[in-house]
Order: C-alpha cells, then sequence, then structure tokens
C-alpha cells in the first residue's frame, strides 16, 4: 500500500448521523491513517428537496466530538474542492454529455404519469415495471427518436432525464475486499437516472465524478450501496476511468438480532443512536446523543469499532491511535454486527476509571450547577469522585450514588429504618455523638479507629451502632465506607444529621 491512499466519508444533509453512519467514517479513517492517507469529508446534498437546516453542522461536530480529524472539508477544503456537491453543480453536465455522446446514455421524455400508467398496467398483471434494456426501445427516449426530434423537445422545454444504457446479457465479476468475488448480472438491473433537466445530478453520476476528480482510492461505505456496486463499476468504464477498490461495510443490526438498528429501537429500549442530541427543526422533536447522556466518545469509538472487525485477540480496550495500528478491512466481518447497549455502557465504565480525576471533578461540578444549582467547592468534588468513581458509568452517577454529600435526609427508608433503628438505638446514638463532639481530629485516619474502639469499648455489637449511623447520614443503608461520609461532612453536619434521625425515628 502507498502512500497516496484517499478516503472519503460523504453523507448526505438529510437528518443527524447515525452511529451506523459514525462506524463508516470511522473505519475510513482508520483505514486512511493505517496507510498514512488523507480522510477527507463530502456533502451530498444534490437532493434538495431533502435537506434539512443543520445537518451539515451535526455531521462535523460528531466527527468533531468522536476525534476524526479530517484531512479536507468544507471547512478545510484542499486543492480537490469544492466538498458540497451542491457546489460542483456546474461539473457534471460534462460527463452526462460525455456518456450521451459515446452511446452509454440516452434522453429520456417520458412524463410521471405515463410512467406511472405502466407501472399500474404491469401491477394489475401481477408484474413489475422496470425501465431496462427489456422495454426501452419501446418507450419515449432518444433510442427511439431521431436527433431532429429530440432537440426539439429539448428546446421546446420538455423536462428530461438522461438515464444510463445498461448493458444486455454481461455478466460482471465485481471484488469487494469485504465481500470477495461478487457475480452480477445485467439483464437484472435497471436503467438508472443519471442527470435531470434542472441541472442537477442523481447520487449515481455526482458519486463517481467526485470520487474520480478527487482522486479517492478506496469506497468504504455501507452495505446498502451494493446494489448500485455494478452500476458504479459500469460507469467508472463508461468514461475510461480506472474505478477505486471497494468494501462495503454489514449493517448495525437492533439488538436481538432482527434488522437494521433504527431510531424507534433506541427510543423503545432507552439508549442513544446519534452521536449527538438532535433537535427536529421542524417538529421539534429531540433525540437522545451518546454526548448529552455522558458518554466518553473514546468509550463510544471503541464500541463502533468492533461491531463489524476484530483483530483476532481478545482485546477489547481500544485506543484511537491502537485501532489506527491494529485495523484491517479484511477482518470486516460481511454478517451484521448486534448492538449490545450493555456492552456499551460496560465499555463506558471502562474508559471512565481510566479518566483523571481532576477532569471528572470539574464536569460534576458543572453538573450540579447546572442540573441541582448547587455551586459546590472542587476540593470538596475531587474527594466525593475519589470515593465514588469505581461505582459510577456516568457523571450524573455521582449525584445517584452520592446525593447525600450535597443533601441531609429528610426522610429515611422504612425498610432500612426498621432493620436498623430499635429499642435502645436512640440513646447509642446520643452516646456517638458525644464521643463524636469531642473529636478535633475529624481525619478518616483518626476518626475510623475512634469509633470503632468505642464499640468495642462498649461491648455492643459492630451493627447496632454502624447500621443507624449510615441510616442517619444517608437515609437509607447504601453509599460508600462510612467514615469517607463522616470525614467529607464534618463534626457539626455529622452531629447535625444524627439529632435528626433521633427526632424522626424515636
Amino acid at each position: 500500500m502507498n502512500t497516496s491512499v484517499r478516503v472519503r466519508f460523504a453523507p448526505s444533509p438529510t437528518g443527524p448521523l447515525h452511529i451506523g453512519g459514525l462506524r463508516t467514517a470511522l473505519y475510513n479513517y482508520l483505514f486512511a491513517k493505517k496507510h498514512s492517507g488523507q480522510f477527507i469529508l463530502r456533502i451530498e446534498d444534490t437532493d434538495q428537496s431533502r435537506y434539512v437546516e443543520g445537518a451539515e453542522q451535526y455531521i462535523k461536530e460528531a466527527l468533531d466530538w468522536s476525534g476524526l480529524t479530517l484531512d479536507e472539508s468544507p471547512d478545510n477544503p484542499g486543492e480537490f474542492g469544492p466538498y458540497r456537491q451542491s457546489e460542483r453543480q456546474h461539473i457534471y453536465g460534462q460527463y452526462a454529455q460525455k456518456l450521451i455522446d459515446s452511446g452509454h446514455a440516452y434522453y429520456a421524455f417520458d412524463t410521471a404519469e405515463e410512467l406511472d400508467k405502466l407501472r399500474k398496467e404491469r401491477e394489475s398483471k401481477g408484474e413489475t415495471f422496470t425501465y431496462n434494456s427489456q422495454n426501452r426501445t419501446h418507450l419515449n427516449n432518444s433510442l427511439n427518436l431521431s436527433e431532429e426530434e429530440c432537440q426539439k423537445l429539448i428546446d421546446g422545454g420538455q423536462p428530461y432525464v438522461i438515464r444510463f444504457k445498461m448493458p444486455m446479457a454481461k455478466q460482471l465479476l465485481i471484488s469487494d475486499i469485504i465481500r470477495g468475488n461478487i457475480q452480477v448480472r445485467t439483464d437484472a438491473l435497471d436503467d438508472k437516472i443519471l442527470f435531470k433537466s434542472d441541472g442537477m445530478p442523481t447520487y449515481h453520476l455526482a458519486n463517481i465524478v467526485d470520487d474520480h476528480l478527487m482522486k479517492i482510492t478506496h469506497v468504504i461505505r455501507g452495505e446498502e450501496w451494493l446494489p448500485s456496486l455494478a452500476l458504479h463499476i459500469l460507469l467508472y468504464d463508461a468514461l475510461g476511468w480506472e474505478p477505486p477498490e471497494f468494501a462495503h461495510l454489514p449493517l448495525i443490526l437492533k439488538p436481538n438480532g432482527k434488522g437494521k438498528l433504527s431510531k424507534r429501537d433506541g427510543e423503545k429500549h432507552g439508549f442513544p443512536v446519534f452521536p449527538l442530541e438532535w433537535k427536529d427543526p421542524k417538529s421539534g422533536q429531540v433525540s437522545a446523543g451518546y454526548r448529552e447522556d455522558y458518554y466518553l466518545p473514546e468509550a463510544v469509538v471503541n464500541i463502533l469499532a468492533l461491531l463489524g472487525w476484530n483483530d483476532t485477540s481478545d482485546q477489547e480496550i481500544f485506543s484511537l491511535n491502537e485501532l489506527v495500528e491494529k485495523f484491517d478491512l479484511a477482518r470486516v466481518h460481511k454478517a451484521g454486527a448486534k448492538f449490545d447497549p450493555e456492552k456499551t455502557e460496560w465499555f463506558q465504565h471502562q474508559y471512565v476509571q481510566r479518566v483523571d480525576e481532576e477532569t471528572l471533578a470539574h464536569q460534576f461540578q458543572q453538573w450540579l450547577k447546572g442540573q441541582k444549582q448547587i455551586d459546590s467547592k472542587l476540593d470538596y468534588i475531587r474527594h466525593i469522585v475519589h470515593i465514588l468513581k469505581e461505582r459510577i458509568n456516568f457523571v450524573p452517577d455521582f449525584w445517584n450514588e452520592g446525593y447525600f454529600f450535597f443533601e441531609a435526609p429528610k426522610d429515611f427508608n422504612s425498610k432500612a429504618s426498621k432493620k436498623a433503628w430499635k429499642n435502645g438505638t436512640s440513646e447509642i446514638i446520643s452516646n456517638l455523638k458525644t464521643l463524636i463532639s469531642e473529636q478535633n481530629d475529624f481525619s478518616k485516619d483518626h476518626i475510623q479507629p475512634v469509633i470503632k474502639n468505642w464499640i468495642q469499648s462498649q461491648n455492643i455489637g459492630f451493627g447496632k451502632v454502624m447500621q443507624p449511623l449510615r441510616l442517619s447520614l444517608v437515609g437509607d443503608m447504601k453509599g460508600p465506607d462510612v467514615f469517607d461520609i463522616i470525614t467529607l461532612l464534618g463534626k457539626d453536619e455529622v452531629i447535625k444529621r444524627l439529632e435528626f434521625a433521633q427526632n424522626t425515628l424515636k
């Protein structure tokens, strides 16, 4: 493999980027960087009727959040721009004309009404209408009209399309890096539209022309484009160009493995299928995103890399640099990969344990301000992060696991209260309060042995003290080491909570 590898991620700005699309971008990025090549973003917006405001910016933001740095893009153009198809509109007509001139394409003047009538006639006989080599010589196109008749129609403003003239009875043998050799008979293919009289190309022509002019060496895309592969190969041949190498990626499947992962699956089971939160500009409907659900981008990239590829080892945790080093398209599977939300959370947990505690403390501090209107000192939050880090998957989990560090109990779990608060408990707590009030050193190293030695000296069962103590401080029988809680809350707060428990649970 030489250093001239050039790959592109070419999404349409018709809505938010699905994680399947993000995985396609990731595999393109990994392949490019593995071979010291270029990773390019091209926005395929030829279908203006489906353009969605904000979608292009969303795509770029999602790639940036994921750490997939672009070498060329609309915002960072190289020498092969423009990088939006709508800005390349002036390029495609000459190639459509070249195909007409060489006999590989033809003008078709059939109206939508005429084609719809033909479809209905076929359907009434239980057949399917396809515009192809079997019937094109009987339809309203330049294969049946004289050059003069065609020109008259065009000059008169008659709407038309340019269709590819699919070869008859040709057997194609196509090579795909992932799929191997694929055989296709052209008789089964229709004469696809390449260009319209409004001056806009369809995806098929624009895609081929852009990949050629941008010197794309490898086209790595989803398997939904496999049915178009034969047409694309024939277009390269008709234009006299060497095609790139192709690799068609498997689908990301629903958790049960039955069908492609969809937005509805995420809504039904409570997990995101988009990298970032998306607000539909028309409906206002908000779809969850991994970023806003406090996933780390490194965790999302790691799980996506393994949805369809492995390096033959048992290793599961890969940094982006390790993925670049080990990635190989030949190791991408043909079969779809089931999406596992629980496994995704497991990856998040592994990565959050690797994150610097200072970073987590800052993130939790911001979360507290934004979500709970609590302005707490960073040093205090650092200690909480250190104590709770192993228990959490996401930044908001610090609150779920440690809300009592910020709010004193207003009531107590009834089941825990029955278990922990017995006859005589209030007296024990009174004596414990006295002991605590006498301590000047409230560090864990001091307070833990003081309380434990006191319990032993009183000949009281350890649980008879520690259970009501925890209940008083937390409001429930949960939380980290009770001596960590005591030390962080401080003497005055601990005594206050013990008194409240006595008055409430007496």
